[in-house]
């Protein structure tokens, strides 16, 4: 049975030859622009990593890489020592794993609910006005969030109360930075649910009907397990890239009351790295974030590969 098995994978399985490339040179010439970009802008790039391990301020930043000082693994220690790195490290794990948590749930929610709507015309329209905030810039959004929501803002005025979500030095920030970035990215990230969910079978939903299902019957048992590939491979990319939550809308939705509940490790590589020009510093943070990414990431797909789920890599 195991030798049936493996013939049969071979068979499905070309393998890597001349003639194959040359079978599909059309795309690998199309793949050509990506890889050099690639190249360029991810992995040469790489090669900064070095100011790590060494002492560089603007007054070395002109020597040759080779006679900067050499510091080992001083940078690294000396960001661990700062007394705002543990703080800065919970923020962005709450952060990440609540935006994680509650972007996929309200993005598959939203996503379902446009997949049942019937009537075609008003199904575009709403997710064309759900995605729009998408390409609104933080700047935009950050303004509006601080009128409504900070203290005295229009949410008090109108509840007649002192909520002052923006204001309160405590996690209660990070619901309020999710909740906002919710809002503005629900209708982007619906998208890939709802691409997901074109290709499942419309013969499915037709034999479940005469089968007397309901709609609820039918979006849990056949429109769920259909796009859950799909959810399983975003929410491995989702791990992989949760330390790496972007500092802009930290700096401008915080403030000097939640600013300790508002750090995150790429806000806080740039305030100890450019803002104290120390670039080796910076630098170190900025790989401890990247390396424990990938560990993340690789954790994240083995672990769905052992549930016999679909694996990223």
């Amino acid at each position: 049975m195991g030798a049936k098995k493996s013939q049969k994978e071979r068979i499905i399985k070309p393998k890597f030859s001349m003639q194959l490339m040359w079978k599909q040179r059309y795309l690998l010439l199309m793949s050509v622009p990506f890889v050099v970009w690639l190249i360029i802008f991810k992995y040469i790039p790489l090669w900064g990593w070095t100011m790590a391990f060494q002492d560089v301020r603007p007054k070395t930043m002109a020597q040759p890489i080779w006679q900067r000082p050499f510091v080992g693994f001083q940078n690294f220690l000396k960001a661990f020592d700062d007394r705002m790195f543990g703080q800065t490290l919970i923020n962005t794990i709450g952060l990440s794993i609540l935006g994680i948590a509650f972007g996929t749930i309200m993005a598959i929610l939203f996503a379902l609910m446009l997949n049942e709507i019937c009537f075609v015309r008003f199904k575009k329209i709403t997710q064309t006005i759900s995605y729009l905030p998408h390409f609104v810039s933080w700047v935009v959004i950050a303004s509006i969030a601080k009128m409504v929501l900070n203290d005295g803002g229009m949410l008090d005025t109108a509840l007649h109360t002192k909520l002052g979500l923006m204001s309160t030095n405590s996690p209660i920030f990070w619901f309020t930075v999710v909740l906002i970035n919710i809002w503005k990215e629900v209708g982007w990230d619906a998208i890939v649910y709802l691409s997901a969910m074109a290709g499942i079978d419309q013969g499915l939903y037709e034999a479940a009907k005469v089968d007397g299902a309901n709609r609820l019957q039918r979006i849990w048992h056949i429109t769920l397990p259909g796009i859950k590939p799909t959810i399983i491979v975003l929410l491995i990319m989702g791990i992989g890239g949760a330390l790496n939550i972007g500092m802009e809308r930290q700096m401008l939705l915080s403030n000097g009351i939640v600013q300790d509940h508002a750090m995150v490790l790429s806000w806080f590589a740039y305030v100890r790295g450019i803002g104290n020009s120390n670039y080796g510093l910076g630098t170190a943070i900025g790989m401890f974030q990247s390396l424990v990414g990938i560990l993340l990431l690789f954790i994240a797909n083995k672990i769905a590969g052992l549930l016999g789920e679909s694996r990223l890599i």
